[in-house]
């Protein structure tokens, strides 16, 4: 953590976050990351993310997602409360909630409320499947979300059909990299024209599209839904005789590559593996075949001869291995830091690399109302009006 929140890209934002759980406040890490002063408001008893594993204020997911920002503890059931909150939101760049729809228009938050006072305001809502239509009312996490935009059909088993999970939290953490990417560009406009907008975005948006260029080419051409598609096909990892290995050979180049390394010098000219065209029909054949030459080697034979020979592979690496791997090391990926209630922990540096707005883990994640009052004094309360408030149990 050499760098910090002076030196990122993103340096003199100031973010309000009203979010919760992982779409929203994997966002605004990512902006803190990138050097914005996020300031997460949270109810005095936190984020609910604080109490997924054990009774204590932190956990491994609450502070992987909450890295680098400023607690704020406020009772938003409270008008002085929702005062504060207004005050704040008037001086910030930025406003991100992923409250329920209608939950912001109830607290008095809702974008046009606010607008008035903050006219460059970038308001940005987050939703599960969108504001309006008959599925807005529903409580919304990640498994809904894969199942209404296909994903889970994606992983269907290939001998039974039986629809499943991604086993992570995949909608969620993509819709949080789609809405920083937003918010970048909302800053950007208003660089030009000096205005606010408001940004809407749901997670069933946000997925359809991510699956959209590959996983739904079957319904990219109206009239071509009935086409014949290519027969399930196993994925691509291999075993071998001491792990797993994965092995792809999308080009003819690679495909005579991995011919000659399993010996196979016959199917290259083979009418069922000839073409991309004719690889991709006879899928399931021909990686069945494959699979069943690769396991009567060691990984490390294999990976070696199949480097030299420019085919795509590597190791499948348990998530033990990741952090300890020759090339994450190399990448200097991990960052080891002290985390408040936790200990030592891990964490990623920002992945993407500015070589001269350098981006960094900008510190641990909060205590449950740390800042509350560095924050609200920086808004104009005074020490009395701050005691007043947490006497009154409206701030923490």
């Amino acid at each position: 953590m050499q760098a910090g929140p002076a030196d990122g890209p993103l340096a003199g934002i100031r973010v309000i976050d009203l979010t919760t759980v992982i779409s929203g406040p994997v966002c605004t890490m990512i902006l803190a990351d990138q050097g914005a002063d996020v300031i997460k408001v949270e109810p005095p008893t936190g984020d609910i993310a604080r109490r997924t594993a054990g009774d204590g204020e932190f956990t491994a997911m609450f502070a992987s997602a909450n890295r680098g920002k400023r607690s704020v503890a406020l009772d938003l059931k409270q008008p002085a409360a929702l005062a504060a909150v207004r005050r704040l939101i008037a001086g910030a760049d930025v406003l991100v909630q992923n409250f329920r729809p209608g939950t912001m228009k109830r607290l008095g938050l809702d974008e046009p409320a606010i607008r008035s006072a903050n006219p460059g305001l970038i308001y940005v809502s987050i939703s599960g499947v969108g504001e309006t239509g008959p599925y807005v009312r529903k409580r919304v996490y990640d498994p809904v979300i894969q199942s209404l935009s296909g994903m889970a059909d994606v992983q269907a088993d290939p001998a039974t059909g039986r629809p499943g999970m991604v086993r992570t939290i995949a909608a969620d953490k993509t819709t949080a990299v789609y809405a920083a990417q937003a918010i970048c560009a909302a800053l950007v406009a208003r660089g030009r024209t000096g205005l606010g907008q408001h940004i809407r975005l749901s997670m069933l948006d946000t997925m359809i599209g991510f699956l959209w260029p590959e996983a739904m080419t079957q319904y990219t051409v109206v009239g071509r839904e009935n086409d014949p598609q290519p027969a399930p096909r196993p994925d691509l990892i291999f075993k071998t005789l001491d792990g797993y290995i994965t092995v792809g050979s999308l080009s003819d180049a690679e495909w005579r590559g991995l011919c000659g390394v399993i010996d196979r010098p016959a199917w290259i000219d083979d009418a069922r593996f000839k073409t991309p065209a004719a690889r991709s029909r006879n899928a399931a054949e021909r990686l069945t075949l494959v699979g069943d030459i690769l396991a009567s080697r060691r990984s490390a034979d294999w990976l070696d001869r199949l480097d030299a020979a420019e085919v795509p592979c590597a190791p499948v690496l348990r998530r033990a291995e990741v952090a300890d791997n020759v090339q994450v090391a190399a990448n200097e990926l991990i960052e080891l830091y002290d985390q408040p209630g936790l200990g030592m922990v891990r964490q990623p540096r920002p992945a993407a690399r500015f070589d001269q707005t350098p981006a960094a883990i900008a510190g641990p994640a909060p205590r449950i109302g740390e800042h509350t009052g560095s924050v609200l004094a920086e808004a104009g309360y005074s020490p009395a009006e701050i005691a007043a408030l947490k006497a009154a149990g409206a701030a923490k």
